[in-house]
């Protein structure tokens, strides 16, 4: 065997393991180390070479920006128990509940709101489910529209700044995170204007499928309904431009006054006054959104270290190089290699979570496409915008199986009269796997869509490049313009003699 064929073999086995279903991250390790040694037994790199592994390890560990992700965290966990789901979604239906498929509406605007203050799909999935699901069966919502729209509302927290894995994706791929979810705002509310146009087009072919919720069942009405759905927005809305713009996160602004991590910490902090503001702020809940904070935490730790020591041995047996000349040659350019990488983590995605994705296949994808010229925040955002479907995908989807353990739960309460059946769900999330790809298209071949919000980089043409001397500077220059050098007179010219 040579070095050429064994990279090659080291990233089918990097696909065993991970479909094996073991923890990804002991996986990856120890195949890393397998491969290492014995590429130190066939020769192919010094033995020496992992003696760079504990300071790679190191490197993580001690990376600020990864800082941020716990921060965040504890934000979302904090924010997703207080209440703030239950006062929106209760408002923002009765708001909207005379319009057919009213319910539908208020589902996708409260999953972006509560995508960009929350950033986790379990949490949102689940909190949505719970308060939204027993209410649109009992006013006679299509099953597989109601679960559809619950699971695909949840998912859209991954793309919504500030989501955990733009900021991955900015570390993964060397990249400015304010300038990452800029460059996510174009696709996150095309998502949005998606998902409502299929909800009207439904509502128009199939209007019995998403009815408008009876007059008798909206209690409020006027300034004390605009009141209720204001007091959830407002103060949402201040976190989220505090947090965003602070860092230069949002559209239009250029200066970032705090970095990610510092960024985040004030969202942890605004998250706990929101949570006082609700009167939900506990320790039971404290404790539990710290203990979902540090497992997460954990959990991307052990993956990065995995994923280190597998990709350090990769790229000593040429690893890499195989890689580029592997996707460089693929037909149709820029566009044939981002076709070829999203179908390969669409299906990628059916096995793997985001953070696995995230660190081990993209830092193999992201030189690549960087020595290709594809600009890097227009490519991170396109795999984001795909790795949404990794949680919708039927029947592994986690969001699926969030909404399956919800809708057993409600109809064991008796919240809901009729069993939820897992055709249902699985049925019900097509449509909405078909529009997230939709957009996966629509950014490819529109790259405005990520670049519009993004600052202009001038771009400066050498050969008009003029240097003026000022005048005061010419008065040695002679008649042609050209500069002349003194030498005093008092000191002799030497040159060195020419050696042979």
């Amino acid at each position: 065997m040579t070095v050429e064929q064994f990279a090659p073999l080291m990233f089918l086995g990097l696909i065993l393991v991970m479909l094996i279903g073991f923890p990804v991250s002991f996986s990856l390790s120890a195949l890393g180390l397998f491969c290492g040694l014995y590429a130190i037994d066939m020769g192919w790199f010094p033995a020496n070479f992992l003696g760079n592994l504990p300071a790679n390890v190191f490197g993580i560990l001690s990376n600020e920006l990864l800082l941020a992700i716990p921060f965040f965290t504890l934000m979302g966990s904090l924010l997703e128990k207080c209440g703030l789901a239950e006062d929106m979604l209760d408002s923002m239906g009765q708001l909207f509940g005379p319009v057919r498929g009213g319910l539908g509406y208020s589902v996708i605007i409260v999953g972006f709101i509560l995508g960009a203050i929350t950033g986790t799909v379990a949490g949102q999935v689940i909190a949505m489910a719970m308060i939204s699901l027993p209410v649109m069966i009992r006013y006679g919502y299509n099953m597989k529209y109601a679960t559809g729209v619950l699971a695909a509302s949840g998912t859209i927290t991954q793309l919504v700044p500030p989501s955990l894995v733009l900021v991955v994706m900015a570390d993964q791929l060397g990249q400015s995170v304010g300038d990452m979810y800029k460059g996510a705002w174009g696709p996150s509310i095309l998502q949005i204007i998606f998902f409502a146009l299929y909800t009207f087009i439904l509502g128009r072919i199939f209007p019995h499928h998403i009815p408008g919720v009876p007059v008798e069942a909206r209690t409020l009405n006027g300034w004390a309904l605009w009141k209720k759905c204001l007091r959830g927005i407002i103060p949402s809305a201040i976190l989220i431009f505090a947090v965003l713009g602070s860092m230069g996160g949002l559209p239009g602004i250029n200066i970032a006054i705090a970095t990610p991590t510092e960024a985040g910490a004030m969202g942890a902090v605004g998250a706990f006054i929101l949570a006082a503001m609700h009167k939900r702020l506990d320790w039971p809940l404290v404790k539990d959104a710290m203990g979902g904070t540090m497992r997460i935490t954990a959990m991307v730790v052990f993956i990065l270290i995995g994923s280190r020591v597998f990709s350090l041995v990769f790229q000593g047996v040429d690893g890499g190089k195989w890689i580029e000349h592997l996707l460089s040659g693929l037909p149709g350019g820029q566009i044939g290699f981002l076709l070829f990488v999203n179908v390969f983590i669409f299906f990628l995605a059916f096995f793997l979570d985001f953070f696995e994705i995230a660190f081990i296949i993209l830092p193999m994808l992201g030189p690549v496409a960087d020595k290709m010229g594809i600009n890097m925040i227009w490519f991170g955002v396109i795999i984001c915008v795909n790795m949404q479907t990794s949680f919708m995908h039927p029947p592994f989807g986690f969001a699926l199986f969030y909404l399956r353990g919800i809708a057993d739960t409600l109809f064991k309460s008796g919240d809901i009269e009729k069993k939820v059946e897992s055709r249902d769900i699985y049925l019900g999330a097509i449509p909405w796997v078909i529009l997230q790809l939709l957009l996966v298209i629509v950014v490819i071949f529109v790259p405005e869509s990520v670049t519009m919000f993004l600052d202009k980089v001038e771009k400066v043409d050498l050969d008009q490049i003029k240097i003026e001397m000022p005048e005061d500077e010419m008065s040695n220059n002679n008649d042609s313009g050209q500069a002349l050098i003194e030498i005093p007179k008092d000191e002799p010219l030497k040159m060195d003699p020419i050696k042979p």
